[in-house]
């Protein structure tokens, strides 16, 4: 006998009896209490579809109970998602047996479903050789920013990380101008397009739930501020799932003047020479991949992913980029006392030259003739 409360998120709104079912047989439930708002089923343990396990101590029979929204009001909405809640009944093998209720100890399902709909992505800058965060958001132009996208799956399946788009703006507003989209097209890299950068996704990845990426430092010409803002579009699929166009981290090689996927068949990075990927997200393109000019709007519309595939925009910033100082070249010790030599060289010549003239005007007053007296 299972009872379940109309209730089921806790909302105060009452599911309907209509939308509950119970195992993979999808039996309906036998009794409804309006006063109490619940349901309640009645089924042997071995009908609806129920397994038995057998462990050394207990039996197992497991069954789920299935909540499956019906749109109302308006057909084309939902206001609710879909939910299956597991459900375990275990008998000791060696014990008295009774059929009184067994109190559950799994997790509330509230807490369950809020896990589940919410995935904390992550990106983070990392050292050089990726082995922990960096410390500073201070570059200079010709340094490499390393980035590390991340997921944790937690209670999901497991999952493969993807980065949809990367845009670079002066402010943390993601929609001011100028911007630069450098990774676009739902996984493109085409900042490693330009011919001076060598920016690129690191294959193969640490995990399936990470991806890391390197881009060549820059800054927005004419900024005084020097300052940058990322935001980046993080999605996942499942890591079963096998990447296509619209799932795919993809860089551009430069030796071969092909686009690489990370992982999967080349033929998913086609679209990246197209420079479309099949799904129109923005009001706007720029026209060709610039480092200083152009960037593009954020999405327009909204998603259209599979309902398994998860996504989130995170941000880091501001990264303060600058030129390098150019400094005076130091003075060797070799140059300073070569220019020592020459000035007490001059110093002597012109001491010469002085001793020289006293000499000949002495021997010239010595050799005048006396005056007559």
């Amino acid at each position: 006998m299972v009872t379940v409360h109309r209730d089921l998120f806790g909302t105060g709104r009452l599911v309907r009896a209509v939308e509950l079912s119970l195992g993979s047989a999808g039996c309906r439930p036998g009794a409804q209490s309006d006063a109490e708002g619940t349901v309640t089923f009645v089924a042997g343990l071995h009908e609806c579809g129920s397994t038995l396990r057998v462990t050394p101590d207990a039996l197992v029979y497991s069954t789920s109970l299935n909540y499956s929204p019906v749109p109302s009001g308006n057909p084309i909405i939902i206001r609710t998602s879909p939910a299956v809640v597991p459900i375990e009944c275990h008998y000791p093998r060696r014990d008295n047996v009774s059929s009184n209720v067994i109190k559950p100890t799994w997790v509330p399902f509230l807490s369950t479903l809020f896990s589940e709909e919410k995935l904390p992505f992550s990106l983070h800058l990392m050292n050089d050789d990726w082995s922990a965060e960096r410390a500073s958001t201070v570059f200079q132009l010709g340094e490499v920013l390393h980035f590390q996208a991340g997921v944790t799956m937690e209670n999901h399946a497991p999952l493969r990380l993807f980065v949809d788009t990367c845009v670079a703006t002066p402010t943390p507003d993601r929609s001011s101008s100028p911007q630069y989209a450098f990774i676009d097209f739902s996984g493109c890299l085409v900042d490693g397009q330009l011919d001076d950068a060598t920016s690129t996704f690191i294959s193969p990845r640490p995990r399936q739930d990470v991806l890391q990426f390197a881009v060549d430092a820059f800054k927005f010409a004419g900024d005084s501020s020097n300052l940058i803002y990322i935001t980046c579009h993080l999605k996942v699929s499942l890591a079963d799932q096998a990447p296509d166009p619209l799932n795919k981290a993809c860089s551009f090689n430069k030796a071969s003047n092909l686009w690489a996927p990370v992982e999967g068949t080349r033929d998913v990075c086609s679209c990246c020479k197209m420079r479309n990927c099949g799904l129109a997200r923005e009001s706007r393109r720029p026209q060709a991949p610039s480092r200083w000019q152009g960037g593009r709007a954020r999405r327009a519309l909204p998603s259209q992913l599979d309902p398994l595939v998860k996504e989130a925009d995170v941000a880091v910033g501001p990264l303060f980029i600058h030129s390098w100082q150019h400094r005076p070249a130091k003075r060797m010790p070799s140059q300073d006392a070569a220019q020592l030599w020459m000035v007490l060289g001059l110093a002597m010549v012109a001491g010469l030259v002085i001793v020289l003239l006293t000499v000949v005007g002495a021997l010239a007053a010595c050799r005048k003739p006396n005056n007559p007296v």
